[in-house]
């Protein structure tokens, strides 16, 4: 998720939250692979289910929904609130746009 974060980087998450367009949330991929993502949109998964569709801020790098699909509503598991270390900052300043 470069530039908005690092490996390494300590987050504080609201597990259970529910995400707006432009929040970094974790996320489990259908393969389990659990990722920090930007929330771009609600979408229909290929079951009709409510999902999210899911961006990387470093798309040359990132894989994200462009190349595995929506994400299911449920496999939203938490909203980014803060970087608490190093550094930290707060609610959407954390997140560049």
């Amino acid at each position: 998720m470069l530039p908005t974060l690092r490996e390494g980087d300590l987050l504080v998450v609201s597990y259970g939250a529910s995400p707006r367009p432009g929040d970094l949330v974790v996320a489990r991929f259908a393969d389990g692979t659990l990722t920090v993502k930007r929330a771009g949109e609600q979408r229909r998964t290929r079951s009709g289910a409510v999902g999210w569709w899911l961006l990387s801020d470093n798309p040359d790098e990132g894989v994200d929904s462009r190349h595995r699909g929506p994400v299911a509503e449920d496999a939203v598991l938490a909203v980014v609130r803060l970087r608490l270390w190093p550094s930290p900052r707060v609610g959407r300043r954390l997140l560049p746009r």
